[in-house]
Order: C-alpha cells, then structure tokens, then sequence
C-alpha cells in the first residue's frame, strides 16, 4: 500500500499545481504584456497564412492577433486545465479555430500539409526542442513558415549563470519551462532556413527570462 501512495499524491500534487498555473498564467503575464510583448506577438501573428497551426497556445493569449482571412486556426494544447481556459476564450472571441488535444512532440497532421506554425514561449517548455523542431518540419509545406518568439539563454555571462542556479526551482514553478535554453542554436541546425531574428527584452518580467528571439525560419522548396 505504502509503495503506491507516494506517486500518487506526487500526481494529485502535479495536476492541482497545474490547474492554479493555468488559473495564474495570464494574471503573471499581464505587466509583461502590455509592456511590450503584446506588440510583439501582433507583429509576428500578423504574417501567418494558409492553414495555420499554433502549438501550446495555453491560455489563447496570441488570438487576438491572427489575421482573419486565414484558411484555417488550429490551436493545439495538451494541458487540460490550459485547453479548457483556452476554449473559453476562443468562444468568446468567436474567431473560427478548431482546438486540439496534442503535443508539439507528437502533431495529428499527415506531412507537409501546414503553412505556417506558431510557437510563442514553446519550445522552452517540451522536455526537449529537437523532437519538436523534426515535427515542425515534417508538417511544413515546402515554402512553409515556423514562426517564432521565444525566451532564450542570455549572451551575458553573468546572467547565463543565473539561468543554470535557478533553471531547476524555475522549471518546477513555472511547469517545465527551461529558462537556459539555448532555442536559438536549436532552430539554427534543424533544417529551416534561419530568416531575420530579432533579439529583444521581456520587460517587467524576472531577468532569467527577459532575453527574448523573434523570427520566421522556412522550409526549403517552396
């Protein structure tokens, strides 16, 4: 008996963490936002086409910023409590887009039958970016467009450090996020013809998460 109910509590204690993260995420995120990061995902949202995946779209904060005359919205999120708050908001938005149970790891489309992908504050968060990245790629159409915003490991030595200290208690806090993640060296070797990134400053947010990427990387053959 004794030897089963520790996993279990951990699990109960996993999952009641991850419904108030869900409950606390935009509330976090609210300085952040209109501190700029707001205007940084219309600038980028803004040059999605076709038929569009997002990947991890949590609480929907990026839906108001698509365009509308998109052939198609689909929102992918594996987290219950963040798919159920996710799908409040696109009801309310009454944009068209289809919300789906999937994982970046794992995306329910045959090959090279999307547009455009969409990971915004992603790929610091999987277990691991390369599986995700391969994923990207298969689904892409040549001529197809990953596009990107992401926190990443900062070129200060110094905070670089602090990243390594605090990555564990981070990950643990903000459910799995990596903040010494080095995403931009990732979508440099994945295959994706790396276009103009943009390095920036999440402001009003804790410096081990501040330094930001944003870009377009494309799939070749297009």
């Amino acid at each position: 008996m004794n030897s089963g109910a520790a996993p279990a509590a951990a699990v109960e204690s996993s999952d009641l963490w991850a419904r108030a993260f869900s409950a606390l995420y935009d509330p976090l995120l609210w300085v952040g936002e209109k501190a700029g990061m707001g205007v940084r995902r219309q600038d980028l949202l803004g040059r999605a086409r076709g038929r569009t995946v997002e990947l991890g779209s949590g609480t929907g904060l990026n839906l108001p910023y698509y365009p509308d005359d998109l052939a198609e919205l689909i929102l992918t999120e594996p987290e219950a409590a963040m798919r159920a708050r996710l799908a409040r908001r696109l009801h309310r938005s009454r944009r068209r887009a289809r919300v789906l149970d999937a994982s970046a790891e794992q995306l329910p489309f045959a090959d090279e039958t999307v547009d455009t992908v969409v990971s915004t504050l992603v790929l610091c968060t999987v277990d691991a970016a390369d599986p995700v990245l391969r994923e990207i790629g298969r689904v892409l159409r040549p001529g197809g467009q990953l596009l990107f915003l992401e926190h990443v490991r900062s070129q200060s030595p110094r905070l670089a450090h602090w990243q390594d200290r605090l990555a564990g208690p981070w990950r643990r806090f903000a459910e799995g996020c990596h903040c010494n993640r080095a995403t931009l060296e990732l979508i440099r070797t994945c295959g994706l013809e790396l276009g103009e990134v943009q390095e920036a400053s999440w402001r009003a947010m804790p410096p081990i998460i501040r330094p930001l990427i944003t870009g377009v990387a494309t799939k070749s053959g297009g």
